[in-house]
């Protein structure tokens, strides 16, 4: 009589999968979620570490800053609190001499408020102490604490927008947004772009022309599409249109994943022009007819030109009926050599016809 096969359980099967090298079924599923749950458990610790820090170094200060006040502490008495903190805590970092000041003067900074319930205190210290060194206007520097934790900047990434003052230019290119996007759409655009932008990575000529600037662009590709700022993608440089047999070409195209449209963006090395318009509004037109995908919002227009007269700029995007914005760059400049120099340099021929020649006087080994 044959014998009965007894039913495999579940952790029989589990083994000879392990055995045989195969992965069970719906192992990954459950190792991505468990990853995710890690990371925001991780993320959260941060956040609240960080908290607690912020929380601790705004009441050393606002206590420090009481005592200088009310009982007339000074230099000498706050380097003594700083050494005897670090001896009592040898394995804290952040009770030096220069950061006690910080703290004092973070808690002048903002003295009416639980910093942890505030921006200034979900980014970190180092942020901070940035923040407070180089804006000293209250709105600005909130500012910048808001679009840090929005896009999450390193200290450095920080320090190039304050640097390259992202608070001044942030929205400021002269556009008819208003006029042919629906709000929000139109604010959210309108914050998109800048004016002037700073391509500073790029050194031209006073007298250059468009396709330097364009070529410098994509040289830099990266570092332009950082001064762009957050979501921008590039397409394509010279993007060919093919309209009625003949084809044309946008300088620069490209895409933002957060606002969900491309971007046509002209160069103009010159003052602008109103009848710059009319180009780009054509460009406009065809993408939006042969790139744009059903899901995609109307394409925007970006001109980049040297200089502009904002109100001339105002008066050509009024009536216009798609989105368009106008906006300054500003570059390295570097000057040609004065007329009287130039014939007494020798010519890169020359200096070229020189070294050859040395290369064959000079004796081998």
């Amino acid at each position: 009589m044959a014998k009965e096969k007894k039913p495999k359980t579940a952790g029989a099967l589990l083994n000879k999968a392990e055995q045989t090298g195969i992965i069970p079924e719906g192992y990954k599923p459950f190792l991505e979620a468990l990853k995710v749950r890690i990371q925001s458990s991780q993320i959260k610790a941060a956040v609240a570490v960080n908290k607690e820090l912020i929380t601790l170094y705004w009441e050393i200060g606002t206590s420090v800053y009481k005592k200088q006040l009310e009982d007339g502490w000074g230099a000498k008495t706050i380097e003594k609190l700083a050494k005897d903190l670090k001896s009592v805590f040898p394995g804290m970092k952040g009770f030096s001499l220069t950061n006690i000041k910080y703290m004092v003067q973070f808690a002048k900074t903002y003295p009416e408020f639980l910093i942890s319930q505030q921006p200034v205190g979900q980014i970190p210290w180092g942020h901070n102490v940035l923040l407070m060194q180089k804006i000293g206007a209250a709105e600005e520097r909130l500012w910048y604490v808001a679009k840090t934790l929005e896009h999450g900047w390193s200290r450095d990434v920080l320090w190039n927008w304050i640097d390259g003052d992202l608070y001044n230019r942030q929205g400021k290119a002269i556009t008819n947004f208003s006029n042919t996007l629906p709000v929000p759409q139109s604010d959210l655009a309108r914050q998109t772009l800048k004016d002037p932008y700073l391509f500073d990575f790029l050194e031209l000529h006073a007298d250059h022309n468009e396709k330097e600037v364009e070529q410098g662009l994509v040289d830099h590709v990266r570092k332009f599409l950082m001064e762009l700022g957050s979501g921008f993608a590039f397409v394509g440089q010279q993007y060919p249109l093919e309209v009625s047999g003949k084809t044309y070409f946008i300088d620069l195209l490209l895409y933002n994943f957060k606002l969900r449209r491309f971007f046509v963006v002209e160069i103009k090395a010159k003052a602008f022009d109103p009848r710059d318009t009319g180009q780009t509004n054509f460009y406009l037109s065809a993408v939006d007819d042969m790139l744009k995908h059903p899901d995609d919002q109307p394409t925007i227009g970006l001109i980049l030109c040297k200089n502009k007269d904002n109100i001339v700029a105002e008066y050509a995007l009024r009536n216009l009926k798609s989105p368009i914005g106008v906006a300054g760059y500003e570059t390295k400049i570097f000057e040609s050599l004065p007329n009287d120099l130039k014939g007494s340099l020798p010519s890169i021929k020359e200096i070229e016809e020189e070294l050859t020649k040395d290369e064959k006087d000079e004796p081998h080994e």
